[in-house]
């Protein structure tokens, strides 16, 4: 635990202006982004008498070794770099957001020749039209369907559109009247992108004027005694109106906005937003966050723009944003909010009438929310917290392993050996930290060494960036090559980030799992022997018995069946060996997908695909001559001289065994089949 005077800027140092200030802990790695009108007013708060601070907040400064600001000119400016650093840096003491899914939005792809109504999830495109965002896929798929029969656009994907056009055969949609089939012709490009944006406009809102002009087409239709339009025209209102009332209307004055609502306690708070869109409700979010901050209803709503409007542009950001209560001062968020989407953009919490009403709603959301993910979240944080618990006692640590990596070794038979690093932080897996190594000193199947080749690799970038960051205190050597002020660079040969901050590797763990027994961790030691770190605590599990192996015991640790804390030592360890096997199933895919036609210079995929559909198979390849290579379209005599000439050098593979029958299955042109099954040793 640092004490904050240690790192305490000296008088005078700290401007008084507008500006953003980060907190770094002792290993560089940035844990707290902020903003302040005065950075000299804002960073005092900081540094007062610890009992005086709020305890999140005394133990984010206990936890920091140093402070650093950048000035800006505008408040404004402030706002979007604390947003940008946020993001970058994912510091472990701002509120974040936890979205419990992927949103789907309808989407429609106006930037392709033939627009596509389709569901979609993850980041936003550009030119791509959304609507949204639902609660579930088939609300959206119930939507479109409704929509089809009035505005039949492509719903087809690329392939299915791609073949219809080639065989001159719609798909089903376009026989049932649900698709105009542009792919056949049956409507040009210009008419289906204008049906495209008609679509658009319908599902932005603007529903009024569309359906009273069908209205008045199905009595024209009426008079002029044309009673199968006039059906044909009363079915598609039916539908709009079926899909309309799927979004009531809760603003009668056709109003677009958004409404925030926050439900909080101590530890935790939800947020809840209603996209409102022409007056109706268009699509419902909501987030959950540990309030590992002391922040306020203000500051949480604050958090909640920068969440929501961060990355979107133009009539993504509303004309109105409703909250419950206003960020402090709220005159820079509204200028970036109306930056973000070029006009006026109105931030103000209900008073009175429908927008009043609708916010209370949104509010019994949040609490609703709230409740449900303290209900699924109570005996989970009491778990995690006995079995890291059980864990320290167990091994005979000094506190409770907060950051636990575990390491483990894959290969088939000794090839593609591979090794995997997973990482969990709090009990919970940290995949944005999980790396692949490929084992580089040796080859073949040697788990030990291997052990021992990863750990020391995985703990010399760590020292790297410890002494890339300023902890290194050992004299550089005397041969070490000189900086551009004559002193000896310690950092030369060393691999640098372009921004000069430890990234990868540059944090330890106080637990270091290995998966296997007596030997593997016995290697893991020795590795951190060699590179004389002794504060990290190693141990194995050992897949048979489920025994906890320590480093120079004879005994392994026997923990219960029933422990939670060998129930989270067994996920770590069955995590680890996931991510090794799909990483070696990845590089054994890849060899054995290559081709002898794949060293050929010239020879692209479109003339190895012509090749091996002529002669159907390798093996009838290999025995053609030049001159019946020459037959295929598209290959010279001077490629089919170089196609002969690598398949006569090439060694033919080992005919293929049917496990089932016993029966040697001949050269077909089909992928080989693998024999063995791939396993993690221990």
């Amino acid at each position: 635990m640092a004490d904050p005077s240690s790192y305490r800027p000296k008088p005078g140092q700290i401007p008084d202006s507008p500006g953003v200030y980060k907190f770094r802990d002792d290993h560089g790695r940035v844990i707290y982004v902020g903003k302040a009108k005065s950075l000299r007013q804002r960073l005092a708060n900081y540094f007062q008498d610890l009992a005086g601070l709020h305890p999140r907040t005394r133990t984010m400064v206990t936890t920091a070794a140093s402070v650093e600001w950048t000035v800006v000119s505008t408040e404004v400016e402030a706002l979007q770099l604390e947003y940008t650093w946020i993001k970058e840096f994912d510091p472990r003491f701002n509120v974040k957001y936890r979205d419990d899914k992927s949103y789907p939005y309808l989407a429609v792809t106006l930037n392709e020749e033939f627009p596509r109504a389709q569901v979609m999830r993850g980041a936003k495109k550009k030119g791509v039209r959304y609507f949204g965002p639902y609660g579930h896929a088939w609300a959206i798929r119930e939507t479109v369907d409704l929509m089809l029969r009035v505005f039949p656009v492509r719903t087809c994907s690329a392939g299915v559109f791609k073949r219809s056009a080639q065989i001159g055969r719609p798909c089903l949609l376009g026989y049932i009247g649900k698709c105009s089939a542009p792919c056949v012709g049956r409507i040009s490009a210009e008419d289906h992108r204008e049906l495209a944006e008609e679509f658009c406009d319908f599902m932005a809102g603007r529903t009024g004027a569309y359906i009273r002009r069908l209205e008045h087409q199905m009595q024209d239709a009426a008079e002029e005694m044309e009673y199968e339009r006039a059906a044909r025209l009363r079915d598609d209102i039916g539908a709009l109106k079926r899909a309309m009332e799927k979004s009531a209307v809760v603003l009668a004055d056709a109003t677009d906005a958004d409404l925030i609502a926050v439900a909080e306690d101590e530890l935790e708070a939800a947020v809840q937003i209603f996209h409102v869109r022409g007056g109706r409700v268009r699509g419902q979010r909501g987030w959950v966050t540990d309030k590992v901050e002391a922040v306020t209803t203000a500051g949480l709503v604050e958090h909640a723009l920068q969440q929501l409007y961060g990355e979107e542009q133009g009539d993504a950001v509303p004309k109105e944003v409703l909250v419950p209560a206003l960020p402090e001062p709220v005159e820079p968020v509204q200028q970036w909010l109306s930056g973000r989407r070029g006009s006026q953009v109105s931030l103000r919490i209900p008073q009175r009438g429908d927008k009043k009403d609708l916010m209370a709603t949104v509010g019994r959301n949040a609490q609703q929310a709230l409740a449900l993910h303290k209900t699924k979240r109570a005996s989970d944080l009491t778990t995690r917290s006995r079995a890291l618990e059980e864990i320290a006692q167990a091994l005979g640590l000094d506190s409770v392993p907060l950051r636990i990596e575990c390491f483990d070794i894959s290969h088939l038979q000794g090839e593609d050996v591979v090794a995997s690093m997973v990482v969990f932080e709090d009990g919970l897996a940290r995949k944005s930290e999980y790396r692949r190594f490929q084992i580089k000193t040796f080859e073949g199947q040697d788990d030990v060494r291997s052990m021992h080749e990863v750990i020391g690799r995985r703990f010399k970038r760590y020292l790297q960036e410890k002494q890339k960051s300023g902890e290194w205190t050992e004299e550089p050597p005397a041969d070490a090559p000189m900086d551009d002020n004559g002193t000896p660079d310690a950092m030369a040969g060393r691999p640098t980030d372009d921004d000069g901050r430890p990234k990868r590797f540059a944090y330890p763990p106080q637990l270091v799992v290995v998966d296997g027994g007596a030997p593997q961790v016995a290697a893991a030691r020795r590795a951190l022997d060699e590179l004389g770190i002794d504060d990290v605590a190693v141990c194995g599990l050992a897949k048979r018995l489920e025994e906890v192996w320590l480093p120079d015991e004879d005994d392994p640790v026997v923990l219960p069946r029933s422990s939670e804390g060998l129930y989270l030592l067994q996920r770590v360890r069955d995590e680890a060996h996931r991510f090794a096997i799909a990483y070696q199933r990845s590089k054994r895919g890849k060899r054995l997908k290559s081709s002898p036609l794949d060293a050929v210079a010239g020879l692209g995929d479109s003339r190895r695909q012509a090749l091996l559909k002529h002669f159907g198979s390798l093996k009838r390849l290999r025995a053609a001559t030049i001159d019946e290579i020459c037959e295929v379209p598209g290959v010279g005599r001077k490629t089919a001289e170089t196609v002969a000439a690598a398949l006569a050098g090439a060694v033919p593979a080992a005919p293929a065994v049917n496990t089932a029958t016993g029966e040697i299955i001949e050269d077909d042109g089909a992928p080989p089949v693998a024999l063995s099954a791939e396993r993690g040793q221990d």
